[in-house]
C-alpha cells in the first residue's frame, strides 16, 4: 500500500447521520476518518429539514396572526423583516455546522478530510478536490452516507434559464413576486406555503393527479384541494420546456398521460413567473463516488443496494441514509445509524426494522402518515376496514375553527395497518399511532384503551379509532361495523 495512504479503523463518507456511527466507533477507541465535501452536519442541518422548518414556523406565526379576526381579535401585520428572518436561520445553521467542524478538527480520535472523496478500491478513498485534495485514506470498515441532491428533470432549455433548487430557496432574502414550482411533493408543498404566506404568488406544476403523491389518496386529495384554493395548481401536467425573457421565466407543460384518462384532449399550459424552483425529487450522490472501483452495487435509480443489515455488496462497506433510498427522511437515517452501530459492535447481526416509519409534511395544512395507504391495500386486494374522524367534530378542533381529518386503516381483527392525518399538529398526533404500532400490541385497542385528555386535540385520533369502520377489500361486503374487544 502506498505510504501516503492514511490507515484508519473506520471511515465514513458524509457527515449527517453517519457521524452517529463514527462517534460510536471513536467511543470504542477506534481511529475514525470523516470525509465531507460541504458544511458539516449533512443535508438535514444545512439544506433541508432544520432551516426549512425554522423558516416554516415563521409562516405559521404569520398565518396565525392573519386568522386572528376569525376569533374576534383585530390584528394587523405592519411589517415583516423577511431578510432578517432568513439571515437569522442561516446564521444559526452555519453556527451549528461550524460547531461540528470544530469538534472534529480538535478531536484526538477523528480525522476530518475536507473535499469530495472517491473510491480507488473497495476501502480506499482519495480526496479529489477541496481543502484536502490529494490525500488518501483506507479503513477496515467504510460507511457510505453521502446522501442525495436535487433531481433536475429533463426539461428542454432548463440549463439555459435561471432556476433555483431548495438549497437556494432557503437563502432567498426577498420573496419572489411570482414563484413557479416544478414538482408536487413535500418540498414543493412546504416551500409554496412559506413563500405564499409571505406574499409570493405561487404556481405549482406537478405530474401526478394530486399533490403529495406518496400520501394516502384521501389525504392527498384534501391537501390538493386546499392548495388549489391558495395557489395556481396544475396537477397532472409534466414540465417539458423552459424559457427566459428579460424579467420572467416560463415553464411549458403538457398533460401527463398516467394522470388522466383523457390526456389527449387536454391543452398544454404555459406558466410564467420571475423565479422557477425545481423541486422534482432527489437523486443519490452515488454517481460521484466512483463506485465502479468497488464491489458496491446500485439499483436502476442509483441508490446503493444493501442487505437487511445495511451491508453493501462489497465486504466491509456499509451504507445508510438517503443514499440507500428506503425512506428519504432524517429520522429514518438516524434509525438506520443505530442499526449499523448495533451490527458493527454487537454480538449478533440485527435486521433494520422499518416498522411504523412515519413521515410529515409541514405545509398548511400539515400532513402526516404511517403504515399502509388505502390505495396500497386496494391494489393488493387486501381485506381491511377504514374509519375517519374530522377535527371539527371534536371540542378542540371546533374551538380552533379548523378543518382536517384522521383516517385509520385496520385489518378486520383490529390490527393497525396505517393512519393518515391532514390538519393542525398532524406531525405530533401521528406519534401516538407510531408507538401503538411499534411498542404496543399494534391494534386499535392500544388507542381506545388509553385515556385521552379532554378536550385536547388528540381526541380526534381517539375518535377515529373508536368510531364505526367500513369494511372493504377482498371478499368483504362493504358495511359499517364497530370493532369490539377481542378478535372478530
Amino acid at each position: 500500500m502506498d505510504q501516503s495512504t492514511a490507515e484508519f479503523d473506520f471511515l465514513v463518507i458524509g457527515s449527517g447521520s453517519g457521524l452517529d456511527v463514527a462517534s460510536a466507533a471513536a467511543s470504542r477507541g477506534q481511529s475514525v476518518a470523516v470525509v465531507e465535501k460541504g458544511p458539516l452536519g449533512g443535508t438535514c442541518l444545512n439544506r433541508g429539514c432544520i432551516p426549512s422548518k425554522k423558516l416554516l414556523y415563521h409562516a405559521e406565526v404569520m398565518e396565525t396572526v392573519e386568522r386572528a379576526d376569525e376569533f374576534g381579535i383585530n390584528a394587523d401585520v405592519t411589517d415583516v423583516d423577511f431578510a432578517d428572518i432568513v439571515r437569522e436561520v442561516n446564521e444559526d445553521v452555519s453556527s451549528s455546522a461550524e460547531s461540528i467542524h470544530h469538534g472534529l478538527r480538535t478531536s484526538s480520535q477523528h480525522t476530518l478530510l475536507e473535499g469530495e472523496g472517491r473510491f480507488i478500491d473497495d476501502r480506499t478513498i482519495e480526496i479529489v478536490d477541496g481543502l484536502d485534495a490529494g490525500k488518501r485514506a483506507r479503513a477496515d470498515t467504510v460507511l457510505v452516507a453521502a446522501g442525495t441532491r436535487p433531481l433536475i428533470p429533463p426539461i428542454d432549455g432548463i440549463e439555459d434559464v435561471d432556476y433555483i433548487t431548495s438549497r437556494e430557496a432557503l437563502q432567498l432574502e426577498t420573496p419572489p413576486d411570482h414563484l413557479v414550482i416544478v414538482g408536487g411533493g413535500y418540498i414543493a408543498a412546504e416551500l409554496a406555503h412559506f413563500f405564499g404566506t409571505f406574499g409570493s404568488d405561487v404556481s405549482i406544476v406537478g405530474r401526478r393527479p394530486q399533490l403529495l403523491p406518496t400520501a394516502d389518496e384521501d389525504v392527498a386529495a384534501a391537501f390538493t384541494e386546499r392548495y388549489a384554493d391558495r395557489f395556481d395548481v396544475y396537477t397532472g401536467y409534466e414540465a417539458v420546456a423552459a424559457s427566459q425573457g428579460d424579467d420572467e421565466v416560463t415553464i411549458e407543460a403538457r398533460a401527463y398521460p398516467p394522470a388522466w384518462d383523457d390526456a389527449d384532449g387536454r391543452n398544454d399550459v404555459a406558466v410564467t413567473g420571475d423565479t422557477i424552483l425545481v423541486a422534482a425529487g432527489r437523486r443519490p450522490n452515488s454517481d460521484r463516488l466512483n463506485l465502479e472501483a468497488t464491489g458496491v452495487e446500485t439499483d436502476e435509480r442509483g441508490f446503493i443496494e444493501t442487505d437487511a443489515y445495511l451491508r453493501t455488496t462489497a465486504d466491509g462497506i456499509w451504507a445508510l441514509g438517503d443514499i440507500v433510498g428506503e425512506h428519504l427522511l432524517k429520522h429514518n437515517a438516524n434509525h438506520e445509524a443505530r442499526t449499523v452501530v448495533r451490527n458493527l459492535f454487537g454480538d449478533e447481526l440485527e435486521a433494520v426494522d422499518y416498522t411504523a416509519m412515519p413521515f410529515a409534511v409541514f405545509g398548511s395544512p400539515e400532513v402526516a402518515g404511517v403504515g399502509a395507504r388505502e390505495q396500497d391495500l386496494r391494489d393488493a386486494d387486501n381485506e381491511y376496514a377504514t374509519a375517519t374522524h374530522r377535527y371539527e367534530d371534536t371540542a378542540r378542533g371546533k374551538a380552533m375553527k379548523t378543518e382536517g381529518f384522521v383516517k385509520v386503516l385496520v385489518e378486520p381483527n383490529g390490527k393497525i395497518l396505517g393512519c393518515h392525518i391532514v390538519g393542525p399538529e398532524a406531525s405530533n398526533l401521528i406519534e401516538e399511532v407510531v408507538v401503538a404500532m411499534k411498542a404496543g400490541t399494534g391494534t386499535v385497542w392500544d388507542i381506545r384503551e388509553s385515556v385521552h385528555i379532554h378536550p385536547a386535540l388528540s381526541e380526534v385520533v381517539d375518535r377515529a379509532f373508536s368510531g364505526r369502520f367500513t369494511r372493504r377489500g377482498a371478499g368483504a361486503h362493504e358495511h359499517d361495523h364497530d370493532h369490539h374487544h377481542g378478535h372478530e
